[in-house]
């Protein structure tokens, strides 16, 4: 076979393997070309004729995948689909750069694609060698192949989907953006955090059972604003239950690219009218922090680096050698802020830049994700400057980047006409960042099946932009669109694909969703069984909405209600009993239910599980303490209906507020 410019393909370890499970290991690359990939083959036995193929947000090793366990364990998952397992290193990391001016194609599928036709000849020998695989040791057998990845790998698995030809038969992006994603999904998030930084609470509690249901109490016009506009723009409204560690995500990463691109914004922001900080009445101007300040102590992870007084050597390696993660100021800064930019004014590390992750009082934290360099050899007594205009700038870059019509979240721009209200930038900077990531800016002209799956609590791919791309798909399928293409939304998950979640009494992982869309796709594609049908949903002033019954919503998430004493609310003294009743149901087609578990509100976590595919359980629970107590069931179907195993079984959750006197 005809590799191209990646050149003759070769191996440099080929040996049997027993972790994760067992499996004969296949690592290398392509002579000319700094590609490298792994394969992972399980017994003939349980070898069905496929592989599945991970696909990253950005280039990383071709390793991820060994250490991984439990339902991120994609070796074993594959495996128990009867499929081997291919992952590749993207080409390399002068790929996955930005700003670099390698070709961004070959990142975006050109070296997924090269490993995966390598992967088929490797497979015919490895199964010919192996023994009696049947018709995998035909020489003229091709396994078929399913590519799928999530969030920036969402981006090149549709790249790959829309670009290449023959090599895989299917695909599975999840928690996809849409062109117009970066860096506008974050730049609005991340005003809203700031303007509503002390209302989140009360937010939050609104949106809970019982709660008053009007998120917008109280609020000031400007954090009522804020509010709605990152609502519109298609934050999932309920998931403001994180904003203590949402963070920045990436926008520290993304914003110096705008920079880059545009750097007469963050001029203009300051000093044209309608832009946000020329506008003298706006709090941003109260957040603005520009101070020249002198360094105390420098501090890496290990300890200190250098303190008034003389350097502490407690710790391995000269104070110039050590890496800086964080600053202590002479005196604390006038305010607290999140992001910031310090330039070094004086002393050995004079002119060096850095980004902050955030300044309270005399500490300064330095932001070390994806930085090129390392801050080193500053000393006490060296000036730093301090500035979060550039970052505060870019929390309003959205306004000021309005899309075609077709992005209808941002028709709180535009006046009656259809036009920009606020002043626009001479570049849209979405699809660039799109282009870079996938190789092309989505078409929705793809090859082969694919299932969707997108995240109905995403705070970094919005739930809308699936819905967008499924826009895309069927412009171009028109009415045999339900032949190639699904879209499953999943309740209550958020964007990344862990299968411990932060906060497991709000939030469920879709794992379990993502393998059975794959397994559902292999179905389809192989023996035509077509899967279940795409969720049901409107799209509301960019929040999407979904049917209360697994019916009427469809997907293959179960669907879960629970009430206390008849309602979402109640009340009761210590040691009375509360009637807790939890209903379940899983759409047609989707497996069964083989679970019911329950948290009480306490410590513990989830302590009593209920087996079997019971619709409908209730349960009889008092409470020893008085407090308020937000009960939690979680109902789990699996798709073949086998409870013991982690792989393709799908969560869902309810709760209930129970205030003890």
């Amino acid at each position: 076979m005809d590799h191209g410019d990646f050149g003759r393909p070769y191996t440099d370890i080929d040996e049997w393997r027993t972790e994760p499970v067992p499996h004969r290991y296949i690592h290398g690359g392509f002579d000319n070309h700094a590609t490298r990939f792994s394969f992972y083959f399980p017994p003939a036995g349980q070898y069905e004729g496929r592989f599945f193929q991970h696909i990253t947000p950005v280039p990383e090793s071709e390793h991820l995948a060994q250490t991984a366990r439990g339902q991120e364990d994609r070796i074993s998952f594959a495996a128990a689909s009867g499929a081997y397992f291919v992952e590749t290193n993207g080409g390399g990391e002068q790929y996955g750069e930005p700003g670099s001016d390698a070709d961004p194609t070959i990142a975006a599928y050109r070296a997924n694609a090269a490993a995966a036709a390598y992967s088929r000849e490797v497979a015919r020998r490895v199964y010919d060698k192996d023994g009696d695989a049947g018709h995998a040791g035909d020489p003229g057998h091709r396994p078929y192949g399913y590519a799928y990845g999530g969030s920036g790998g969402g981006f090149r698995t549709i790249g790959a989907a829309e670009n290449t030809e023959g090599v895989w038969d299917g695909f599975v992006p999840y928690v996809i953006g849409s062109p117009m994603a970066i860096p506008n999904v974050f730049s609005v998030r991340m005003h809203a955090q700031r303007v509503l930084r002390d209302r989140l609470d009360g937010i939050v509690d609104a949106l809970e059972p019982g709660g008053s249901g009007d998120p917008y109490a109280d609020l000031t016009q400007e954090e009522a604003d804020a509010l709605r506009e990152v609502t519109r723009m298609g934050f999932p409204l309920a998931s403001w239950y994180g904003h203590r560690t949402m963070g920045t995500q990436a926008f520290a990463v993304l914003y110096p690219h705008v920079q880059q691109v545009d750097p007469g914004y963050f001029t203009d922001f300051w000093t044209v009218p309608g832009y946000l900080g020329a506008d003298p009445d706006s709090s941003v101007h109260r957040d603005r922090l520009r101070l020249r300040a002198e360094v105390a102590e420098a501090l890496d992870a290990g300890g200190t680096v250098s303190a008034r007084g003389g350097v502490d050597n407690s710790f391995a390696g000269a104070p110039d050698q050590r890496a800086i993660t964080a600053v202590r100021l002479t005196a604390p800064a006038p305010i607290d802020c999140e992001g910031a930019e310090l330039a070094v004014a004086t002393g050995a590390a004079a002119g060096e830049r850095f980004s902050v992750k955030h300044v309270r009082g005399d500490l300064v934290t330095l932001d070390i994700q994806d930085r090129g360099h390392s801050l080193r050899g500053l000393l006490p007594g060296d000036g730093i400057d301090l500035d979060n205009s550039g970052f505060l700038a870019a929390q309003t870059y959205h306004r000021h980047q309005v899309p075609s019509a077709d992005f209808t979240v941002w028709d709180q721009f535009r006046d009656a006409h259809g036009d920009p209200i606020p002043p626009q930038r001479p570049v849209i900077m979405g699809p660039l960042f799109a282009q870079a990531a996938a190789g092309t800016v989505q078409s929705g002209r793809i090859g082969g099946k694919m299932i969707v799956v997108a995240c109905l609590g995403d705070r970094e791919a919005f739930p809308w932009q699936a819905d967008w791309y499924r826009g895309k798909v069927r412009a171009h399928l028109g009415d045999t669109e339900t032949d190639r293409f699904r879209l499953w939304y999943v309740e209550a998950a958020l964007h990344g694909d862990e299968e411990r979640q932060e906060h497991p009494t709000r939030t469920v992982s879709y794992l379990g969703a993502l393998h059975h869309a794959l397994r559902d796709l292999a179905a389809w594609v192989e023996k035509d069984e077509a899967p279940p049908a795409s969720t049901r949903y409107t799209v509301e002033d960019g929040q999407i909405r979904v049917p209360a019954t697994a019916g009427e919503r469809g997907g293959v998430q179960p669907v879960v209600r629970l009430t206390a004493d008849g309602g979402a609310y109640a009340e009761t003294a210590v040691g009375q009993e509360v009637l807790l009743r939890a209903e379940a149901e899983v759409p047609r087609g989707a497996g069964q239910l083989v679970a019911l578990q329950w948290d009480f509100g306490g410590e513990e976590g989830f302590l009593v599980t209920q087996t079997g595919g019971q619709a409908v359980a209730e349960r009889i629970h008092a409470f020893g303490a008085p407090g308020t107590y937000l009960v939690t069931v979680r109902a789990r179907a699996q798709r073949e209906g086998d409870a013991s195993t982690p792989f393709a079984r799908t969560d869902n959750l309810a709760r209930v507020r129970v205030v003890v006197h």
